[in-house]
């Protein structure tokens, strides 16, 4: 697999929607597989394809648990409940802030075969199954914040 160059904050592809995934093909796959190494090379928990440049609905997630392909994503359920917790970015290298996030939510998504699944997140995964889907519609974290966006 290939590492992918990150888009970072100010390319105006970031603020566009991304498209349907209509062929499950290995384009697909490659796009998906290059997106894992290309998280995990950065220690990150989650990638939208817009982040390295693809205008794709498809996401790649794994907070310590598995990964998770996610195609075609949509929140179908999310809780009342809310957490504030610290967010950061891939393509906002060093910057962190305190978003508002629903505390759980029920996304239904595609896999890489096209077979369509439900996932349940909580906490970090909600948190990040919301900050990822975000991306697709060209919605940074930012637009969440509930206090200042700080460097580290």
């Amino acid at each position: 697999m290939a590492l992918r160059k990150i888009v970072t904050l100010g390319d105006p592809i970031l603020t566009k929607k991304s498209r349907r995934v209509e062929k499950f093909d290995e384009r697909l796959f490659t796009l998906l597989d290059d997106m894992k190494d290309t998280m995990r090379n950065q220690n990150g928990v989650g990638l939208a394809a817009v982040q390295v440049g693809v205008l794709k609905r498809a996401v790649v997630i794994d907070c310590g648990d598995g990964l998770i392909e996610l195609i075609n994503p949509e929140i179908t359920e999310a809780s009342g409940e809310l957490q504030h917790e610290q967010e950061g970015c891939l393509s906002l290298p060093g910057k962190f802030g305190v978003t508002e996030r629903p505390k759980s939510v029920i996304v239904k998504a595609q896999n890489r075969n096209g077979q369509w699944c439900f996932y349940k997140g909580e906490d970090l995964k909600a948190r990040c199954f919301c900050h990822e889907l975000d991306h697709l519609d060209g919605i940074i974290f930012t637009s969440h914040l509930t206090g200042p966006l700080e460097t580290y």
